[in-house]
């Protein structure tokens, strides 16, 4: 007897989208097989024509607990996670306080999420300059590999590294470095406006290109792997192919809001549509859309980067004064679901690009798919049910989004994580 059967007439698997009977025991997948097959179980449940998808996998979320908790905590993060279908995180080294830069920042951060994630939960170290010494033991304590700024980061407790201190870090320990590509040499600073073209136009597109070339050049010298954040600019995808070509260990992910808003749309004082880099136009969003098809961009994921309304500057509108983040973990998988199907990309798409490739970006081979011997992580999910976004209804601390307003495709009815609808998470390290 096995512990819960989830019976589907749409499972996406790796071998694509089909009807199945999934059998879960100690929180593992045991097998897949014919929707209407007799098992013996303690749990049946009969999801009919909703689709049974693996968790997704987001490794791009600020949870900023502990320090700035106002901002963002572990408690509400994880709760607007697991609604939104995702059921594993990684959350990154800033805007915490302290930011995750050492052994005993980690152990920090580690404690403060203690009792309240809802989902599974692992963690970035951070890059900075002069604490290369700090890495090594950082990877050896499970983080999944280190972030570092090349630009201004937005807080003075993360400052950005130049190439020579990329070099540096690249060299003190064979890890995953993600990297948040702008040139603060292509940079502006932004005048007080209301306007989002000034905005755009103080982040050009070439700050992303030179920036990139900069990682690139790291990745090529060191041999070891590198990964682009959160990529905007559609044009320094020459680049990476250029380099993955090469045999250069360089990859990279873009996030919903590049690939389905659109600058020449966003308002004037708008300012929950700011973030850095920055929303791009139609056209560069259309070629994100073929590289990601392509394989050329890796993965979607959110940059779940929330502040206080009052820290988004809603009273005066003023982009250069805004914190630049958007709070998105529980809307991902609508969001690209509403815009994939419309581009005639299936669901099997999405997951393969939400789930499979960001759980195998960081190594968790357990994550992201439903096959035999994988987490039971899954979610019960209705393609075809549409609702309109309310940001006082999402999870996350603060109801400020972009997508207020917004009809999307797609409502996750149920998540399970490990086997259990509970959600009571757990801590991942590297080694899982």
């Amino acid at each position: 007897m096995v512990d819960l059967v989830l019976r589907s007439r749409r499972v996406v698997t790796p071998a694509g989208v089909a009807p199945a009977a999934v059998s879960i025991s100690g929180e593992k997948i045991v097998a897949i097989g014919p929707y209407d097959a007799p098992i013996e179980a303690a749990s049946q449940v009969d999801l009919g024509d909703l689709a049974l998808l693996p968790g997704l996998v987001d490794t791009h979320v600020h949870v900023n607990e502990p320090g700035r908790t106002e901002w963002e905590g572990f408690a509400t993060a994880t709760r607007a996670a697991a609604a939104g279908g995702v059921t594993t995180i990684i959350d990154m080294p800033l805007n915490s306080l302290p930011p995750t830069v050492s052994v005993d920042a980690l152990k920090i951060k580690q404690k403060a999420a203690t009792g309240q994630i809802r989902v599974d939960v692992g963690f970035w170290g951070g890059a900075i300059p002069g604490n290369s010494g700090d890495l090594p033991g950082l990877h050896e304590a499970g983080v999944f590999g280190f972030k570092s700024f090349l630009a201004d980061s937005g807080v003075p407790e993360f400052p950005p590294v130049s190439a020579e201190e990329l070099a540096t870090a690249l060299e003190a320990v064979d890890a995953l470095f993600v990297v948040h590509a702008e040139d603060p040499g292509h940079l502006h600073d932004a005048a007080s406006s209301a306007a989002y073209a000034d905005f755009l136009a103080s982040r050009p597109a070439e700050a992303e290109h030179a920036a990139i070339a900069t990682a690139i050049a790291a990745a090529r010298a060191s041999g070891r792997r590198v990964h682009i954040l959160h990529l905007s600019a559609a044009g320094a995808l020459p680049l990476i192919a250029a380099a993955k070509a090469d045999g250069v260990r360089v990859t990279a992910e873009t996030c919903p809001h590049y690939l389905t808003l659109d600058a020449g749309t966003i308002p004037d004082g708008a300012t929950e549509f700011k973030c850095c880099p920055p929303i791009r136009d139609s056209a560069n969003a259309d070629q994100l859309w073929q590289a990601l098809a392509d394989g050329l961009i890796t993965c979607v994921v959110s940059d779940h980067s929330p502040c206080t309304p009052e820290l988004k500057r809603q009273d005066t509108g003023d982009f250069a004064a805004a914190w630049g983040g958007i709070a998105s973990v529980q809307l991902g998988l609508p969001v690209i679901w509403t815009a994939a199907r419309d581009r005639g990309y299936g669901l099997a798409d999405v997951v393969d690009w939400m789930a499979r490739r960001p759980a195998d970006l960081v190594g968790l081979s357990a994550k992201g798919r439903i096959e035999v011997g994988a987490d039971a992580d899954l979610v019960a999910f209705d393609p075809d049910a549409t609702f309109t976004v309310d940001p006082h209804q999402l999870h996350h601390k603060n109801p400020v989004t972009p997508y207020a307003g917004k009809v999307l495709h797609g409502v996750v009815r149920t998540t399970w994580l490990r086997g259990s609808s509970e959600n009571s998470g757990r801590f991942l390290t590297r080694e899982d």
